[in-house]
């Protein structure tokens, strides 16, 4: 039996994918949202059984056919971000206009409103991600105070562009640079921490708090990177990067389609992105990340190993 109508903007990403099967255990309907159906409606459609999912093409800048969607759903869920911008998708207009527009909406139609940002953005003021994200909050408690919004540590996953892409790099190079000396500090969260915490606000109907999610643990960057390394079983020599050089490359990559990093990340790399003093935490609300970044990525990481699947016995 059907529980409650969810509606996800943003479905088709890390996040999405998993929340959707979790929800679908809990007797949750799925409308996914997605820009084009041809090009992830496949993957979609296998999150779900059939009839526990709908999925919907539509353009963020469509609000007629938006509002249409939120009033057909009990629970609205944005998932939309981007790491970069290209083109028309700038960080002004995913991450503050969007939710602006959609938290209007949601206090119109009185439907309750989960907004995904991002945890500790305060003191990077030389970013535009940042600022952006600071920006669609601010927005969002302006419009619906009932809203809630979850501020993850960075999230990882098979499915990330964050340890999967270093991943990649480490295999190919025998260095790796350590931006700010490797100091900075995170908390990193595995996804289906976060799609197990997303459920738990949803099921208990907790509304209009700002909720940090963060992992069981802290770690520096040069810990994360160390971590990395030895999961897909290298020997890299790790160099710290000046900042001057750190700049330059950056400049040259966010050139690319993909960048590996832009001057924007370079400047957000600056911050510690952990708990905040006073923050409400997913393990204040009983929903405590079990998951530790090494055990995480040793489930996948053995498609980075000489022998892949049959690597797996050297780290049980």
């Amino acid at each position: 039996m059907i529980n409650k109508k969810v509606l996800i903007f943003g479905a088709s990403g890390q996040i999405g994918k998993y929340c959707i099967r979790r929800l679908v255990r809990n007797n949750f309907k799925v409308i996914a949202v997605t820009r084009n159906t041809h090009q992830k409606g496949y993957v979609l459609k296998t999150q779900a059984p059939i009839g526990y999912i709908d999925i919907v093409e539509a353009n963020i800048n469509n609000y007629k056919l938006i509002h249409e969607l939120i009033s057909k759903s009990d629970i609205c869920l944005n998932l939309v971000g981007i790491l970069f911008e290209k083109g028309k998708n700038t960080f002004n207009k995913i991450h503050s206009l969007f939710p602006e527009q959609i938290s209007k909406i949601c206090n119109e139609l009185n439907k309750d409103l989960i907004h995904i940002s991002a945890l500790a953005l305060k003191n990077a003021k030389d970013s535009n991600y940042a600022i952006s994200k600071i920006q669609g909050e601010k927005k969002i408690r302006e419009n619906f105070s009932n809203a809630t919004i979850i501020k993850p540590s960075i999230v990882y996953s098979v499915d990330d562009n964050f340890t999967t892409k270093f991943m990649s790099l480490i295999q190919h190079i025998p260095f790796f640079p350590m931006y700010y000396n490797g100091k900075t500090k995170f908390s990193p969260v595995h996804v289906t921490d976060v799609a197990e915490l997303i459920c738990h606000v949803i099921t208990k109907k907790i509304k209009g708090k700002d909720i940090e999610v963060i992992g069981p643990e802290v770690l520096s960057f040069k810990q994360i990177i160390n971590k990395i390394i030895k999961s897909i079983n290298k020997k890299r020599i790790l160099i710290p990067l000046p900042l001057f050089i750190a700049k330059v490359s950056a400049s040259i990559f966010q050139i690319f389609p993909k960048p590996i990093i832009t001057r924007d990340q370079l400047n957000l790399l600056k911050y510690d992105n952990i708990k905040s003093e006073n923050g409400l935490t997913n393990f204040d609300l009983g929903c405590p990340s079990k998951i530790f970044f090494e055990d995480g990525i040793n489930q996948y990481s053995y498609n980075w190993r000489e022998g892949g699947k049959f690597s797996v016995k050297e780290n049980n």
